[in-house]
């Protein structure tokens, strides 16, 4: 590996850990030149040298961020990472934050990375995968393996690419709860059997997101386990309690609509159920898709498939062969279409039209306006069959893949030329 990149005085491992650790600078003082010393020690041109337009690599590149407002990424490099520096002990976490409202601008890319100068934190962010986390403290670095993977972040950003991925996962899951539905024939009809572990995989999820606060199903499955005659009871009072909202074990519960909890209550679990339950609670629900209750649903009723869940379990990227083409790529081109229209329009490249019932013209802004609105309202109106009515996962994905284009239509609006409300 080179140590030497163009425009830049080449710099020892030994000699950037001394002058990083004795500098405290302010974070914005530091960051440009800690990541000039970073590119020289691992042999990567700097954005100037590399990318002088700053068209794929820059520093302080602009972003809208998700959910509204304009920022700055410290860093950006297309296809390979965006940065975000913070002072000395700084906090990381919010820096990362920051980095994740950014990223749809900034084309999405698979390492957000953030650094106080002391610490390296590296964030994978593929599609479809378990993300990881990589810290390389400054002392680190007179190690070769963790200059290597700093090289491999500049010019290999694949080899850091995690190979576990959220379907496996996801089949992970499936697979617990398939061993339960089988474990509890018997104890219900196969629609209430499908509907109960619907419900408790609903808890997990709920949990994940803090719709569940302060750990409460983790704490009911664990004094389930110490008493399982009495989780039946448990779980009864936990699911008339997200019916309706109220109390649970002094903890508010929000009313949780939409039918799942509808009067049905739990079936009764032996300990080897509930250890199954312990053991689903460990896999990080965060990461698990919800295609799962379609899934669980489907396979439960129909008994000819019931213990073949987990080798069933279809991901959603075999689904998207057949959303993304016949709903999504269409949809796509029609904003693509509009897109030009409005920036057209806000550029003064095409005259505005009458206003209806008016005699006078719209202004720009106005005309742009309008181009939106027909777009959005025609995804509100949309209307999507699913010829097999199966599990629901084909709608689930097309219903996703929609708002991830209604969401890519506000992101460039906010990006275009004029600001113009809808």
């Amino acid at each position: 590996m080179s140590l030497g990149a163009a425009g830049l005085t080449p710099i020892t491992p030994a000699a950037f850990i001394k002058k990083w650790r004795k500098s405290e600078p302010g974070e914005r003082q530091a960051a440009q030149e800690h990541f000039l010393d970073i590119c020289s020690l691992v042999g990567h041109p700097s954005p100037s040298d590399e990318d002088p337009t700053g068209a794929f690599f820059a520093f302080e590149k602009g972003a809208n961020k998700l959910g509204g407002g304009k920022g700055f990424a410290d860093v950006w490099k297309k296809g390979h990472f965006a940065w975000e520096y913070k002072r000395k002990r700084g906090n990381l976490d919010e820096a990362l934050l920051q980095l994740m409202r950014y990223a749809p601008a900034l084309l999405s890319p698979p390492l957000l990375i953030v650094c106080d100068i002391e610490r390296l934190r590296i964030h994978t962010a593929w599609t479809n995968t378990v993300p990881s986390t990589y810290v390389i403290t400054l002392d680190d670095l007179a190690e070769p393996s963790a200059r290597e993977m700093l090289h491999n972040v500049f010019f290999s950003p694949e080899k850091l690419r995690p190979t576990r991925t959220r379907a496996a996962v996801t089949k992970e899951a499936a697979d617990k709860f398939s061993t339960i539905a089988l474990r509890v024939q018997g104890r219900g009809t196969p629609d209430e059997i499908a509907h109960f572990v619907n419900q408790l995989v609903f808890c997990f999820f709920a949990q994940s997101v803090s719709l569940l606060p302060d750990g409460l199903f983790t704490k009911l499955l664990k004094r389930s386990a110490r008493a399982p005659e009495r989780a039946m009871s448990y779980l009864d009072k936990l699911f008339e309690a997200m019916e309706r909202g109220g109390e649970f074990d002094l903890t508010d519960i929000t009313w949780f609509n939409g039918g799942l909890f509808d009067g049905r209550r739990a079936l009764r679990l032996d300990d080897g159920d509930i250890g199954l339950l312990v053991a689903a609670d460990s896999l990080d629900w965060g990461l698990i898709d919800p295609t799962i209750f379609g899934t669980l649903f489907e396979r439960f009723l129909d008994p000819e498939k019931r213990a073949q869940i987990g080798a069933h379990y279809t991901d959603p990227e075999k689904i998207m062969r057949l959303v993304d083409p016949v709903i999504l790529r269409p949809l796509r081109q029609e904003w693509e279409q509009a897109r030009r229209e409005i920036v057209e329009l806000l550029n003064g490249n095409r005259k505005p039209p009458m206003r209806r019932q008016q005699s006078r013209r719209m202004t720009r802004e106005e005309a742009a306006a309008e181009v939106r609105s027909r777009f959005t309202e025609r995804l509100r109106k949309l209307r999507i069959l699913d010829p097999a009515c199966g599990s629901g996962n084909f709608l689930y994905l097309a219903l996703q893949g929609v708002k991830d284009i209604e969401h890519r239509a506000n992101l460039d609006c906010s990006a275009c030329p004029l600001s113009f409300r809808s």
